[in-house]
C-alpha cells in the first residue's frame, strides 16, 4: 500500500487499515482485481493414525495430506479436532465466523460418536455417563449414552456430547471402567458422516450447509 500499488474503486490508497465492503468496493493490486474466495465447507473421513494439524515436525501423516493440492491451497481450517487414534467426521472450512460459533461452548453443538469399549457397561453405568463423571478437569457427561451393538471383545456405544474437551470420550469411558478400543465420530451438529469411505472427502451439499449455518445461529437447543 505504501508503494501506491493498491487502488480502491480506482483511487490509489496508501493508508494502512483502510476498510472496504466486499461485493461493493473494487480492490486492485498492481491493476489486477482482488477476488475474495467464496465460502467452502468440506467433510473428511479422517483415518485413525492421522494428525489433525496443519504440519508435523516429525513428518507424521496429517489430514491435509488427504486433500488434493487445489483444496489445500484454499487454506481451510479444521472445525475442532480429532485425536490421532480417532477416526470419523472432520469438517474443514474457510468460513471462520460460522466455525467459531459452532465450536463455542455456549452453542452446545452435539458431537455423536460410535465407541467400541472393553466389556459391557451396566445400565447404571450408562446413567452415570449421562448424569456426570468427575474427571481431572471437571465433570464430564454425555447427552445420550446407549448400547447399539457389540462383539466378543465388548460393547459398541452411541455417545452424544456437547463439549470438545481433550480426549473426553476416552477419559469418560476409562473413568467408568470400560476403556475405549476404537472411536469414530459420526456426526457434528447437523452433519452426518454417512457412508463416506475412510480417507475420502466431499463438499457439503447446499442443504447440509444451510442447516449447519442455521444451527450456528440458533445457539443452545
Amino acid at each position: 500500500m505504501r508503494q501506491g500499488r493498491v487502488r480502491v474503486n480506482g483511487a490509489v490508497v496508501t493508508t494502512l487499515g483502510t476498510k472496504v465492503v466486499p461485493g461493493r468496493d473494487v480492490v486492485e493490486v498492481d491493476d489486477a482485481p482482488v477476488r475474495i474466495p467464496g465460502a467452502r465447507w468440506i467433510m473428511l473421513h479422517k483415518p485413525s493414525g492421522t494428525l489433525t494439524t496443519a504440519r508435523d515436525p516429525r513428518g507424521r501423516p496429517i489430514v491435509y495430506d488427504l486433500l488434493p493440492p487445489e483444496i489445500r491451497a484454499l487454506g481451510l481450517s479444521y472445525v475442532g479436532r480429532l485425536d490421532e487414534d480417532t477416526e470419523g467426521l472432520l469438517l474443514l472450512t474457510n468460513e471462520g465466523d460460522v466455525a467459531n460459533r459452532l465450536l463455542h461452548p455456549s452453542g452446545e453443538v452435539e458431537r455423536e460418536y460410535e465407541v467400541g469399549v472393553k466389556g459391557t457397561p451396566r445400565t447404571e453405568v450408562l446413567r452415570e455417563i449421562v448424569s456426570g463423571v468427575e474427571l481431572d478437569d471437571g465433570v464430564a457427561r454425555a447427552r445420550d449414552a446407549r448400547i447399539v451393538g457389540g462383539d466378543r471383545d465388548g460393547a459398541v456405544l452411541r455417545l452424544v456430547l456437547v463439549e470438545g474437551r481433550n480426549r473426553e470420550v476416552r477419559r469418560l469411558c476409562e473413568a467408568v471402567g470400560n476403556p475405549v478400543r476404537w472411536l469414530r465420530r459420526v456426526r457434528f451438529g447437523t452433519v452426518r458422516l454417512g457412508d463416506l469411505p475412510v480417507g475420502a472427502w466431499r463438499d457439503l451439499t447446499p442443504d447440509e450447509l444451510r442447516r449447519l449455518r442455521e444451527r450456528a445461529e440458533a445457539g443452545p437447543p
